[in-house]
């Protein structure tokens, strides 16, 4: 327990780095690839996710969907792409192949779809080489170049909001 305070600590450390030294540009290049990046405490429904993104005319192979669990066992069993903070290290060290994978990947659009703060989801938003960052949270808004204030239960608002303004930013 005491350890895990200072990992914290570690982690924050690192992500406020790369905060600080990200560069954030708007490019009103069309959304082609999204990446997703759920809490699975806040929501589960990876397949309503991608009806939505390949509805807005997004290739399926374009979407990938990553989730974080707080149950260890179940990213083992899961066959979509899951993490838990088992597979983050001191100073977001990430031990997880396809999670690097996914972090590494230039996506147009990066969406962090949990409302509630989360250091490990907090880490690969962080983290990820998205050209634009879409977040529900605003516990860091430093995290995000658009935030819309969305709970993750209103589905139908989100999706009503997130065309809204990409459209009005060239987009979509």
């Amino acid at each position: 327990m005491f350890l895990k305070g200072f990992k914290e600590k570690s982690n924050q450390k690192f992500i406020n780095k790369l905060i600080d030294s990200r560069k954030a540009g708007l490019s009103s290049k069309k959304i082609e690839s999204v990446g997703i990046l759920v809490n699975l405490s806040e929501f589960d429904d990876f397949e309503t996710l991608r009806i939505f993104y390949e509805s807005l005319k997004i290739n399926p192979n374009k979407i990938k969907i990553v989730g974080f669990t707080e149950d260890k066992d179940l990213v083992e069993s899961s066959i979509e792409l899951l993490y838990s903070e088992k597979q983050i290290g001191w100073k977001g060290k990430i031990k997880n192949n396809e999670l690097i994978s996914f972090i590494n990947t230039n996506f147009d659009v990066l969406v962090s779809f949990y409302k509630k703060d989360n250091l490990e989801l907090n880490l690969v938003t962080a983290l990820s080489k998205a050209n634009f960052k879409v977040g529900l949270s605003n516990y860091d808004e430093r995290l995000h170049d658009l935030i819309l204030d969305v709970y993750t239960n209103n589905f139908e608002v989100f999706k009503n909001e997130f065309i809204k303004y990409l459209t009005i930013l060239k987009k979509l």
